[in-house]
Protein backbone atom coordinates (compact mmCIF):
# COMPACT_ATOMS: atom_id res chain seq x y z
CA UNK A 1 0.00 0.00 0.00
CA UNK A 2 1.43 3.39 -0.95
CA UNK A 3 1.71 6.25 1.55
CA UNK A 4 0.34 9.77 1.06
CA UNK A 5 3.10 11.20 3.26
CA UNK A 6 5.67 12.84 1.02
CA UNK A 7 3.37 12.79 -2.01
CA UNK A 8 3.14 16.39 -3.36
CA UNK A 9 -0.54 15.84 -4.22
CA UNK A 10 -1.36 15.28 -0.56
CA UNK A 11 -1.16 17.50 2.51
CA UNK A 12 0.01 15.54 5.57
CA UNK A 13 -0.33 17.06 9.03
CA UNK A 14 2.73 15.95 10.99
CA UNK A 15 3.45 17.39 14.44
CA UNK A 16 5.08 16.54 17.75
CA UNK A 17 1.69 17.34 19.31
CA UNK A 18 0.38 14.02 17.91
CA UNK A 19 3.44 11.82 17.40
CA UNK A 20 3.25 8.65 15.33
CA UNK A 21 0.17 9.63 13.35
CA UNK A 22 -1.08 12.17 10.86
CA UNK A 23 -4.09 13.11 8.78
CA UNK A 24 -3.51 13.33 5.02
CA UNK A 25 -5.82 15.23 2.66
CA UNK A 26 -5.61 15.06 -1.11
CA UNK A 27 -5.15 18.51 -2.66
CA UNK A 28 -6.71 19.74 -5.89
CA UNK A 29 -5.09 23.17 -6.07
CA UNK A 30 -2.93 25.39 -3.88
CA UNK A 31 -4.63 28.78 -3.66
CA UNK A 32 -2.19 30.63 -1.43
CA UNK A 33 1.17 30.16 0.27
CA UNK A 34 2.76 32.89 2.31
CA UNK A 35 4.71 33.70 5.44
CA UNK A 36 3.53 36.33 7.88
CA UNK A 37 5.61 37.83 10.68
CA UNK A 38 4.47 34.92 12.84
CA UNK A 39 3.79 31.77 10.81
CA UNK A 40 3.47 30.01 7.46
CA UNK A 41 -0.01 30.22 5.95
CA UNK A 42 -1.33 27.91 3.26
CA UNK A 43 -4.74 27.62 1.62
CA UNK A 44 -5.69 24.84 -0.77
CA UNK A 45 -8.68 23.25 -2.43
CA UNK A 46 -9.11 19.64 -1.35
CA UNK A 47 -11.06 16.77 -2.83
CA UNK A 48 -12.84 15.82 0.39
CA UNK A 49 -13.06 18.91 2.60
CA UNK A 50 -13.39 21.94 0.34
CA UNK A 51 -11.06 24.86 0.99
CA UNK A 52 -8.53 24.25 3.77
CA UNK A 53 -6.37 26.74 5.70
CA UNK A 54 -3.25 25.61 7.54
CA UNK A 55 -0.92 27.53 9.86
CA UNK A 56 2.62 26.20 10.25
CA UNK A 57 1.50 22.95 8.68
CA UNK A 58 -1.45 22.42 11.04
CA UNK A 59 -5.07 22.45 9.85
CA UNK A 60 -7.01 25.41 11.20
CA UNK A 61 -10.26 25.20 9.24
CA UNK A 62 -11.87 23.31 6.40
CA UNK A 63 -15.06 24.31 4.65
CA UNK A 64 -16.69 20.93 5.25
CA UNK A 65 -16.50 20.69 9.04
CA UNK A 66 -15.63 24.13 10.41
CA UNK A 67 -19.18 24.78 11.61
CA UNK A 68 -18.98 22.16 14.36
CA UNK A 69 -16.06 23.84 16.13
CA UNK A 70 -17.15 27.43 15.48
CA UNK A 71 -20.71 26.90 16.67
CA UNK A 72 -19.70 25.11 19.86
CA UNK A 73 -16.88 27.43 20.95
CA UNK A 74 -19.25 30.39 20.62
CA UNK A 75 -22.73 29.15 21.52
CA UNK A 76 -21.83 27.07 24.59
CA UNK A 77 -20.55 30.09 26.57
CA UNK A 78 -23.07 32.54 25.09
CA UNK A 79 -26.09 30.38 25.95
CA UNK A 80 -24.54 29.71 29.38
CA UNK A 81 -24.66 33.43 30.17
CA UNK A 82 -28.02 35.05 31.02
CA UNK A 83 -27.39 38.34 29.20
CA UNK A 84 -24.13 38.63 27.23
CA UNK A 85 -23.62 42.17 25.99
CA UNK A 86 -19.88 42.45 25.46
CA UNK A 87 -17.82 39.62 23.94
CA UNK A 88 -14.10 39.35 23.24
CA UNK A 89 -12.62 36.83 20.82
CA UNK A 90 -8.88 36.28 21.24
CA UNK A 91 -7.35 34.66 18.15
CA UNK A 92 -9.82 33.20 15.68
CA UNK A 93 -8.47 35.16 12.72
CA UNK A 94 -10.36 32.95 10.27
CA UNK A 95 -13.50 34.75 11.49
CA UNK A 96 -15.61 31.71 12.31
CA UNK A 97 -16.07 32.43 16.02
CA UNK A 98 -16.86 36.08 15.27
CA UNK A 99 -19.47 34.94 12.74
CA UNK A 100 -21.20 32.78 15.34
CA UNK A 101 -21.12 35.45 18.07
CA UNK A 102 -22.68 37.88 15.59
CA UNK A 103 -25.76 35.61 15.37
CA UNK A 104 -26.72 36.78 18.89
CA UNK A 105 -28.76 39.98 18.62
CA UNK A 106 -28.44 40.78 22.34
CA UNK A 107 -24.64 41.18 22.00
CA UNK A 108 -23.78 44.87 21.64
CA UNK A 109 -19.99 44.72 21.22
CA UNK A 110 -17.84 42.04 19.59
CA UNK A 111 -14.15 42.77 19.99
CA UNK A 112 -11.41 40.61 18.52
CA UNK A 113 -7.70 40.58 19.26
CA UNK A 114 -5.74 38.66 16.61
CA UNK A 115 -1.96 38.72 16.50
CA UNK A 116 -1.63 37.92 12.81
CA UNK A 117 -3.46 40.28 10.46
CA UNK A 118 -2.53 38.16 7.45
CA UNK A 119 -4.74 35.33 8.71
CA UNK A 120 -7.75 37.66 8.66
CA UNK A 121 -6.91 38.98 5.19
CA UNK A 122 -6.38 35.49 3.75
CA UNK A 123 -9.61 34.22 5.26
CA UNK A 124 -11.59 37.14 3.84
CA UNK A 125 -10.25 36.35 0.38
CA UNK A 126 -10.40 32.55 0.31
CA UNK A 127 -12.93 31.63 3.05
CA UNK A 128 -15.59 34.35 2.78
CA UNK A 129 -18.33 32.30 4.46
CA UNK A 130 -16.12 32.06 7.54
CA UNK A 131 -15.15 35.71 7.48
CA UNK A 132 -18.72 36.96 6.96
CA UNK A 133 -18.95 38.13 10.57
CA UNK A 134 -16.42 40.89 9.94
CA UNK A 135 -19.13 42.77 8.04
CA UNK A 136 -21.17 43.18 11.23
CA UNK A 137 -20.95 46.79 12.54
CA UNK A 138 -20.67 45.54 16.14
CA UNK A 139 -17.28 43.94 15.35
CA UNK A 140 -14.12 45.81 16.30
CA UNK A 141 -10.83 44.16 15.27
CA UNK A 142 -7.60 44.82 17.15
CA UNK A 143 -4.29 43.52 15.81
CA UNK A 144 -1.90 42.60 18.58
CA UNK A 145 -0.89 40.17 21.31
CA UNK A 146 -3.85 38.73 23.21
CA UNK A 147 -2.04 38.68 26.55
CA UNK A 148 -1.07 42.36 26.29
CA UNK A 149 -4.57 43.31 25.12
CA UNK A 150 -6.46 41.53 27.88
CA UNK A 151 -4.16 42.89 30.60
CA UNK A 152 -5.41 46.38 29.70
CA UNK A 153 -9.09 45.53 30.35
CA UNK A 154 -10.89 45.30 33.70
CA UNK A 155 -14.37 43.84 34.37
CA UNK A 156 -15.38 44.58 30.78
CA UNK A 157 -16.55 41.40 29.03
CA UNK A 158 -19.40 39.02 29.72
CA UNK A 159 -17.86 36.28 27.55
CA UNK A 160 -14.30 35.80 26.33
CA UNK A 161 -13.59 33.20 23.66
CA UNK A 162 -9.99 32.06 23.29
CA UNK A 163 -9.84 30.57 19.79
CA UNK A 164 -6.14 29.80 19.78
CA UNK A 165 -3.99 27.35 17.92
CA UNK A 166 -1.91 24.78 19.82
CA UNK A 167 0.47 25.90 22.63
CA UNK A 168 3.43 26.32 20.29
CA UNK A 169 4.44 29.37 18.26
CA UNK A 170 2.42 32.61 18.55
CA UNK A 171 -0.30 31.05 20.74
CA UNK A 172 2.05 29.83 23.48
CA UNK A 173 1.39 32.81 25.78
CA UNK A 174 -2.37 32.02 25.82
CA UNK A 175 -1.95 28.85 27.90
CA UNK A 176 -0.32 30.10 31.11
CA UNK A 177 -1.48 31.47 34.49
CA UNK A 178 -0.42 35.03 33.63
CA UNK A 179 -2.92 35.01 30.76
CA UNK A 180 -5.78 33.45 32.71
CA UNK A 181 -5.33 35.81 35.66
CA UNK A 182 -5.62 38.67 33.18
CA UNK A 183 -8.71 37.07 31.61
CA UNK A 184 -10.31 36.73 35.06
CA UNK A 185 -9.68 40.42 35.65
CA UNK A 186 -11.09 41.37 32.23
CA UNK A 187 -14.36 39.48 32.79
CA UNK A 188 -17.34 41.21 34.32
CA UNK A 189 -18.94 39.57 37.38
CA UNK A 190 -20.55 36.30 36.29
CA UNK A 191 -18.44 36.25 33.13
CA UNK A 192 -17.34 33.11 31.29
CA UNK A 193 -14.22 32.28 29.31
CA UNK A 194 -14.27 29.44 26.77
CA UNK A 195 -10.87 28.30 25.53
CA UNK A 196 -9.75 25.79 22.93
CA UNK A 197 -8.34 22.94 25.02
CA UNK A 198 -7.08 20.06 22.91
CA UNK A 199 -8.12 16.39 22.71
CA UNK A 200 -8.59 13.89 25.58
CA UNK A 201 -7.21 11.04 23.42
CA UNK A 202 -3.93 12.85 22.73
CA UNK A 203 -3.42 15.57 25.33
CA UNK A 204 -5.10 14.44 28.56
CA UNK A 205 -2.13 15.43 30.73
CA UNK A 206 -2.09 18.93 29.19
CA UNK A 207 -5.85 19.28 29.69
CA UNK A 208 -5.48 18.15 33.30
CA UNK A 209 -2.71 20.72 33.80
CA UNK A 210 -4.85 23.48 32.27
CA UNK A 211 -7.88 22.51 34.34
CA UNK A 212 -5.89 22.43 37.58
CA UNK A 213 -4.36 25.82 36.78
CA UNK A 214 -7.74 27.41 36.05
CA UNK A 215 -9.34 26.01 39.23
CA UNK A 216 -6.84 28.12 41.18
CA UNK A 217 -8.12 31.24 39.41
CA UNK A 218 -11.84 30.59 38.72
CA UNK A 219 -14.43 29.13 41.12
CA UNK A 220 -16.03 27.02 38.38
CA UNK A 221 -14.17 25.09 35.64
CA UNK A 222 -15.75 22.60 33.23
CA UNK A 223 -14.63 20.68 30.15
CA UNK A 224 -16.63 19.94 26.99
CA UNK A 225 -15.79 18.61 23.56
CA UNK A 226 -16.94 18.57 19.94
CA UNK A 227 -16.46 16.04 17.14
CA UNK A 228 -14.67 17.39 14.07
CA UNK A 229 -13.02 14.98 11.60
CA UNK A 230 -10.09 17.13 10.46
CA UNK A 231 -8.73 17.95 13.91
CA UNK A 232 -6.27 15.47 15.44
CA UNK A 233 -8.09 12.45 16.84
CA UNK A 234 -11.40 13.60 15.37
CA UNK A 235 -12.39 15.85 18.26
CA UNK A 236 -11.31 18.89 20.23
CA UNK A 237 -12.24 20.25 23.63
CA UNK A 238 -13.10 23.49 25.38
CA UNK A 239 -12.25 24.60 28.90
CA UNK A 240 -15.05 26.75 30.31
CA UNK A 241 -14.16 28.81 33.36
CA UNK A 242 -16.66 30.99 35.17
CA UNK A 243 -15.93 34.04 37.27
CA UNK A 244 -17.65 34.53 40.63
CA UNK A 245 -21.41 34.54 40.03
CA UNK A 246 -21.30 32.53 36.79
CA UNK A 247 -23.78 29.77 36.14
CA UNK A 248 -22.70 26.21 35.39
CA UNK A 249 -22.09 25.85 31.67
CA UNK A 250 -23.23 22.24 31.27
CA UNK A 251 -26.86 23.35 30.98
CA UNK A 252 -27.80 26.37 28.86
CA UNK A 253 -29.49 29.15 30.83
CA UNK A 254 -31.12 30.56 27.69
CA UNK A 255 -32.80 28.67 24.86
CA UNK A 256 -32.22 29.48 21.18
CA UNK A 257 -35.28 30.17 19.09
CA UNK A 258 -36.27 27.86 16.26
CA UNK A 259 -35.33 30.67 13.87
CA UNK A 260 -31.86 30.81 15.43
CA UNK A 261 -31.40 27.04 15.29
CA UNK A 262 -32.46 26.94 11.63
CA UNK A 263 -29.22 28.78 10.77
CA UNK A 264 -27.01 26.22 12.56
CA UNK A 265 -25.73 22.78 11.61
CA UNK A 266 -24.32 21.37 14.86
CA UNK A 267 -25.28 23.22 18.04
CA UNK A 268 -28.56 22.70 19.86
CA UNK A 269 -29.38 22.54 23.57
CA UNK A 270 -29.22 18.73 23.75
CA UNK A 271 -25.78 18.73 22.07
CA UNK A 272 -24.69 21.53 24.42
CA UNK A 273 -25.47 19.36 27.45
CA UNK A 274 -24.07 16.18 25.92
CA UNK A 275 -20.73 17.88 25.18
CA UNK A 276 -19.94 17.83 28.92
CA UNK A 277 -20.48 14.08 29.28
CA UNK A 278 -16.94 12.70 29.09
CA UNK A 279 -15.88 9.07 28.66
CA UNK A 280 -14.95 7.38 31.92
CA UNK A 281 -11.16 7.47 31.43
CA UNK A 282 -11.17 11.21 30.76
CA UNK A 283 -13.58 12.06 33.58
CA UNK A 284 -11.54 10.08 36.10
CA UNK A 285 -8.23 11.67 35.03
CA UNK A 286 -9.56 15.22 35.07
CA UNK A 287 -11.22 14.79 38.46
CA UNK A 288 -8.23 13.11 40.12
Amino acid sequence: MSSAVGDPKWFSEISTMWPGQCLSIEMDEVLFEGKSDFQDIKVFKSKAFGTVMTLDGVIQVTEKDEFSYQEMIAHIPLFSHPNPKKVLVIGGGDGGAVREVARHPEVELIEQCEIDEMVIDVSKKFLPTLAAGYLDPRVKVNIGDGLVFVKERTAMYDVIIVDSSDPVGPADSLFGPDFYNAVHNALAPGGIVCSQCENVWLHLDLIKEMRDMCTKIFPRVEYAYVCIPTYPGGQIGFLLSGKEGASACATPVRQPSEEFLAKLKYYEPAVHAAAFVLPRFARQRLSS
